[in-house]
């Protein structure tokens, strides 16, 4: 999958989570390279007034808008890959517990198709201040029927074949491209 390493002497990640460093497969130098790049995109503008931080947007949903447009080209997509994702359940003594999917008990190696950026300054965590980082996010899609009992807006558009995976990684944008055209349709899971 990747050609070469940035990513250091990288140990196993049990979890990831927002704002951390999670490990990327991205296009960088004609190559595909593995680095670590923290989790979340900067926010579109209009969510930041008012704020003096920018947490990051973890799950791209729209991706017409002109503030996501100029990451989708070659050069800013990337892949993650996986063994399980999961989702809150919201129950009702207001706890949420995350529930876990995988394609089965094998945990087969899926990925997300993600794009990425590279040397974005913001202000991620009060307390850390400016950082000059890079980040990637989820492109989302609309969610399968089991995904969306507990998450009914979106859930990450999994890539399973290396069909798909260099479709995502290599397509250019044409006149008239929809992302749409590039994803496969949204594969099944299990809890």
């Amino acid at each position: 999958m990747a050609e070469n390493d940035s990513s250091g002497n990288m140990q196993p990640t049990p979890a990831v989570f927002p704002d951390y460093a999670a490990p990327i497969v991205r296009n960088q130098g004609g190559a595909r390279q593995l680095a670590l790049v923290r989790w979340g995109m900067p926010a579109p503008p209009q969510y930041l007034e008012g704020k003096k931080t920018d947490p990051g947007v973890t799950n791209i949903r729209n991706v017409n808008s002109a503030h996501w447009r100029r990451w989708l080209a070659v050069e800013n997509r990337c892949v993650v890959p996986f063994t399980s994702f999961s989702e809150n359940e919201v129950i009702p003594d207001c706890s949420w517990p995350p529930i876990w999917f995988s394609f089965n008990e094998t945990r087969p190696l899926p990925f997300f198709a993600r794009i990425w950026t590279l040397k974005w300054t913001s202000v991620r965590k009060f307390k850390e201040g400016a950082v000059t980082v890079s980040l990637s996010g989820f492109i989302t899609t609309n969610p399968n029927k089991l995904v969306g009992t507990y998450h009914p807006k979106a859930m990450p558009m999994i890539l399973t074949t290396h069909e798909e995976i260099d479709l995502w990684m290599t397509a250019p944008i044409k006149e008239g491209w929809r992302y749409e055209d590039l994803l496969p349709t949204t594969h099944c899971l299990s809890l």
